[in-house]
Formats: structure tokens, C-alpha cells, sequence
């Protein structure tokens, strides 16, 4: 049985943060992304207000400083390695995140099969965000269903790991999910809870499950 593995970002790779709030403390403008994530998490406000107020805190945002947020957040241990398993069992992950795509894509360089972002312009920015290509967490579930298409799987076959409410459509969608430091209202939904900051712990509790194989 092939699996897909499914990644939130923020909350879940990432512990205790978001892309959004490791970015704007490049520009040392984390009094600034604090509110908008107070206000989105309150639902005062939903994605695409988040996007377009993010996009524009961030005017003077270059590569340097996506590339100092990336290397520097607080990410889980071992992402790679678990990955690499992942890759080596014949199985297939990707993450989904509503998080700007400029920056989820960067997890393709640790082994990643697809990351999936909300779509930005290139940074340095010269254009607007076009609303349309922002995420939403229903959209969490469609990218899904793509890249079962893509690898000739179902939802049957998807493993989803994340932390919040975002992921609650997801987690509703697909037979078997991880909550990663998750809000108890996500908690509830999950098949696994994992409290910690090792992947390769929370990925153990779904590899060692699967019948007929041991996780390393």
C-alpha cells in the first residue's frame, strides 16, 4: 500500500511559529504580524485579507530575507530523515500550507515530493497579490486530491499531519491524521496525538502501524 503524506507548515514542521511571523522579524516588524495573526485566528479576518495586509508589511522583503527566516525558524528535527524514509518505502509527501508559496516551495530542497503554497509574486515584490491564488483551508483538500491524481492514489491512501483549525477539513477528509502540537479542538479529530519537537517521533506513530513494516 502506497501512502501520501500530507504536511501543514506553521504550527506542525514549524514549532511554536509561522512562516509569516519569522519572516516579518527579518523586517523587525513582529508587532505588526502579531495583530494579523491575532485577527485571523479570532476569524476577524479569513486568508486573502491576511495575504494582501502581509504582502504589504512586506514591501522591502528581499530573498536574503526569505532565505535568513527559512534557515533560522525553530523547525522540527528530523523533517529530512523522515522524508528520506518516506521516499526510500516507495511512499510519496508534500506539503500544503496557506503560507506563501515564495517560501513553502523552499521545502523542496529538503526532499519534499511538492510543497503548495499560497501563491505570491517573486520577492522582491513588484506586483500585487492576486487574490485568487491564495489559499483557503477548503483548499487544503483540493491540492490533496491533485496530487493523489498525480500519483494515482486516493484520499484512502493519505496520511495528514497539522496543528489547527486549518487543517480541520483535511483531517475530516482522509482516513488517518497526525496532530503535531495541535489546539485540542484539532486533537479531537486526529487518529494520532504527538506533543513534541521530532518528527521522526510523530511519523513513528503512523509507520508503526502500517501492517508488515517496521519504522526505523
Amino acid at each position: 500500500m502506497t501512502l501520501l503524506h500530507l504536511f501543514d507548515l506553521d504550527g506542525t514542521l514549524m514549532y511554536g511559529t509561522a512562516a509569516p511571523v519569522e519572516l516579518s522579524r527579518q523586517l523587525g516588524l513582529g508587532a505588526e504580524i502579531a495583530e494579523l495573526e491575532r485577527a485571523f485566528g479570532a476569524r476577524e479576518i479569513g486568508p486573502q485579507e491576511f495575504s494582501v495586509a502581509a504582502h504589504a508589511l512586506w514591501a522591502e522583503l528581499t530573498p536574503a530575507h526569505v532565505r535568513a527566516a527559512f534557515d533560522g525558524a525553530p523547525w522540527l528535527a528530523g523533517i529530512q530523515e523522515v522524508w528520506q524514509e518516506i521516499r526510500e518505502r516507495g511512499d510519496y509527501c508534500a506539503v500544503i500550507s496557506l503560507s506563501p508559496s515564495f517560501f513553502v516551495e523552499l521545502l523542496l530542497e529538503w526532499g519534499a515530493h511538492a510543497a503548495h503554497g499560497s501563491v505570491f509574486p517573486e520577492v522582491p515584490f513588484t506586483r500585487p497579490v492576486d487574490v485568487t491564488g491564495i489559499l483557503t483551508p477548503k483548499d487544503k483538500v483540493t491540492v490533496a486530491d491533485r496530487l493523489c491524481s498525480r500519483f494515482g492514489l486516493d484520499r484512502a491512501d493519505c496520511v495528514a499531519y497539522g496543528d489547527s483549525a486549518t487543517d480541520a477539513v483535511l483531517f475530516d477528509a482522509v482516513p488517518v491524521s497526525v496532530a503535531v502540537n495541535a489546539r485540542p479542538a484539532l486533537a479531537e479529530r486526529a487518529t494520532h496525538i504527538y506533543e513534541g519537537r521530532d518528527l521522526r517521533d510523530a511519523y513513528q506513530l503512523v509507520a508503526s502501524a502500517r501492517p508488515g513494516v517496521e519504522a526505523s
